[in-house]
């Protein structure tokens, strides 16, 4: 799992007004066409151990994102599933501290490339999110990614 600038191409398909923050991550997996990008979302975030998966819901929570179920149509792990298509998958949601925020996967030829995507809505949630936030998220996003390719080697 190593740490990768954002394609243009990925970044435009967002769908926030403007995007404040983005960091991006390519994981190498075998054989990433075997399954649509909402797949591999899900097996990357919803086959996580449960105290991983309430780990992230309780940060999430923590920076007021309205977040829906666990599992089920429309969502992955809470997130609202924006768009789906067997190559991507852009995973939305809203926050009550002024962040709007999107999590993308996108299959690629040689693994998988997994980016999130912040826009800040007032300066309080900038300052939060420099100051508080985005150390602890590259480093939370690159141990989820860790560990899920270590679940499927």
């Amino acid at each position: 799992v190593r740490q990768v600038p954002l394609p243009a191409e990925a970044r435009a398909r967002s769908s926030l007004a403007h995007v404040d923050y983005e960091d991006c991550f390519l994981m190498e997996v075998p054989q990433p066409d075997e399954r649509t990008a909402e797949q591999w979302a899900r097996a990357v975030l919803e086959d996580a151990p449960a105290p991983l998966q309430r780990s992230l819901r309780s940060a999430w929570r923590s920076l007021g994102m309205r977040i829906g179920p666990v599992r089920g149509d429309g969502f992955v792990l809470g997130w609202t599933v924006r768009q789906s298509e067997p190559d991507v998958v852009l995973l939305g949601g809203t926050s009550r501290l002024g962040m709007q925020a999107e999590l993308l996967l996108e299959r690629q030829h040689d693994g998988l490339l997994f980016a999130t995507l912040v826009q800040f809505d007032n300066p309080g949630a900038r300052a939060l999110w420099s100051a508080a936030v985005e150390r602890a998220h590259v480093r939370a996003v690159r141990y989820v990614l860790e560990k899920a390719r270590a679940r499927w080697q």
